[in-house]
């Protein structure tokens, strides 16, 4: 199964990340890139992950969740958590998204009188060249 058709049967909703978490598996700690968090799993990113199956101990912060990897494909893996998450926990570890800001244009407007005439004739008969038809409703 690939990641693509994975998508598709998800339950929960994932929230995109990108924080560091770390895994504990076969009596070792490896730091890992956390790409997504679910109450039911989240998708890492390393270069040093354990095989497809192997039972770990998935740390972020002050959760620790037990789980296994579900799927492994070159540096990125899935890890399925053995209980899922609640609400609380995982809005713990999601951070909310910033409010987008609107594009501040810092070009200066033109007005009219900046035109020089031979600009305000080009302008005019551009405008007024072709009949300006109103879409239909």
């Amino acid at each position: 199964m690939d990641e693509s058709s994975m998508n598709h049967n998800r339950k929960e909703r994932r929230s995109h990340v990108f924080m560091k978490a770390e895994l504990e598996f076969g009596g070792r700690t490896v730091e890992v890139k956390l790409r997504n968090l679910s109450a039911d799993g989240a998708l890492i990113e390393s270069d040093d992950l354990p095989v497809e199956g192997s039972q770990l101990l998935f740390r972020k912060g002050d959760l620790k969740v037990p789980g296994r990897i579900a799927w492994l494909r070159q540096h990125r893996a899935g890890v399925s958590f053995a209980q899922p998450l609640a609400p609380a926990q995982l809005l713990r570890h999601v951070p909310t998204p910033r409010p987008k800001s609107l594009p501040q244009s810092k070009r200066p407007a033109i007005r009219a009188k900046d035109l020089s005439l031979e600009e305000r004739r080009y302008s005019e008969n551009w405008l007024w060249s072709e009949p300006i038809i109103p879409p239909k409703d």
